[in-house]
């Protein structure tokens, strides 16, 4: 029975597992349009209730899913840990939190279900590249995160040093300089905060040149990395 389960549930080869594979990726889909109109304004009653009971039937086929998932593992903790583990949970846990927990506090949690969308990375070639490249560069991202941090750290100290006595209302600490220094070093510049200073002009030239490199690094890894993940996959194919 469990390697029965194991095949409809883990593989595509066959009819059965064809099937399951397409009914949750069109649960998924469904759950995320009914997510979507639930957030419209002038839903009637019997929407909202339609809505609510559509809702209930995807965390119970989610539910069923995820237990099944655990049941069949060859290593169950693994597979809780996992990737796939954490955003099947996230895919219910919301749901579980609203209705035992009914705190408004924690009402934020509903937002999680788009975590489903991630779901289908499971059920689709080009999707799991991403995870495959994820694998392949994580290490290089980490460091890359890390390097981001320090070089947000050092803009926002400079242009605080440049800019506090002149904008005290906008630059009044390192940390209310942060604001400035991640959409300037990520090029994205709303204009709603801006050097006025000689020195933090020149300074925010430099931030604005190492925020360029700051954008394409990661996407020539992801690229790289895709690229390699779909050289494994022709390799596996033709083993």
């Amino acid at each position: 029975m469990k390697e029965k389960l194991r095949t409809i549930i883990e593989s595509s080869d066959t009819k059965a597992g064809l099937y399951f594979d397409f009914f949750i990726q069109f649960l998924i889909l469904s759950s995320l349009i009914a997510f979507t109109v639930e957030t419209f304004p002038d839903n009637s009653p019997q929407t909202q209730n339609l809505l609510w009971h559509f809702e209930v039937f995807c965390v119970v086929i989610f539910s069923i899913e995820y237990i099944l998932r655990i049941y069949v593992a060859d290593k169950p903790l693994k597979y809780i840990f996992s990737f796939y583990g954490i955003i099947d949970l996230m895919a219910i846990l919301p749901f579980y939190i609203k209705t035992f927990l009914d705190l408004r506090a924690l009402r934020v949690f509903r937002i999680f279900r788009i975590f489903r969308i991630f779901k289908l990375v499971r059920y689709n070639k080009a999707l799991r590249r991403f995870h495959i490249a994820f694998n392949l560069i994580k290490e290089e991202l980490v460091l890359f995160l890390m390097l981001t941090s320090i070089f947000l750290f050092i803009a926002s100290a400079g242009i605080y040093y440049f800019e506090h006595k002149a904008q005290p209302e906008y630059f009044s600490s390192v940390v209310d300089s942060g604001w400035w220094a991640a959409v300037t070093l990520t090029t994205v510049g709303y204009g709603d905060v801006y050097p006025i200073t000689a020195g933090g002009k020149i300074f925010t030239l430099f931030i604005l040149l190492l925020g360029v490199g700051i954008i394409t690094i990661p996407a020539g890894l992801i690229a790289s990395a895709l690229s390699k993940a779909r050289k494994m996959e022709e390799e596996n194919l033709k083993n």
